[in-house]
């Protein structure tokens, strides 16, 4: 299933949304202080699919974001797909974890994954308040498309 979705839609490296969160519960803590995990989290977003530049624009935009934020999506074989970008570092590294957890599930595990998790494992708390509503911004255009 996953082999045949082709960059820059992200395939899932875990079988669930909850393990991916989970999984990347326990890459934070392998870190002392949040300058190292923002460096992982930078590190992360470096290694997403480019995101095509035709793309980056207006109706792929995600509103709500200080940064430029842009996200597409595909369906196939009932799993939505997705592809996302920013023009920041750090939010590039975020837009990579939100597509962990969220691209290649059905739209009923995005839907019942809560943004909470961004919460829970500290991602919000350590930003500024622009970029914790950007982060959030990105999880609800995810969560959105999956409710169309």
């Amino acid at each position: 299933m996953s082999e045949m979705i082709k960059p820059p839609f992200v395939a899932p490296e875990e079988d669930k949304a909850a393990s991916a969160i989970a999984a990347i519960g326990d890459e934070l803590s392998l870190f002392d202080d949040w300058m190292e995990r923002y460096q992982y989290i930078i590190e992360l977003g470096r290694k997403i699919p480019p995101f095509p530049s035709e793309w980056q624009n207006d109706s792929h935009r995600v509103p709500g974001c200080q940064s430029q934020v842009w996200l597409e999506a595909t369906e196939q074989e009932g799993r939505l797909f997705f592809a996302g970008a920013s023009d920041a570092a750090i939010v590039q590294g975020l837009v990579a974890l939100l597509l962990r957890v969220y691209s290649g599930r059905t739209t009923e595990e995005i839907l019942a994954t809560d943004a909470s998790f961004l919460h829970e494992l500290g991602l919000v708390q350590a930003l500024s308040t622009n970029r914790g509503n950007g982060v959030e911004a990105m999880a609800q255009a995810i969560r959105a498309r999956a409710a169309a």
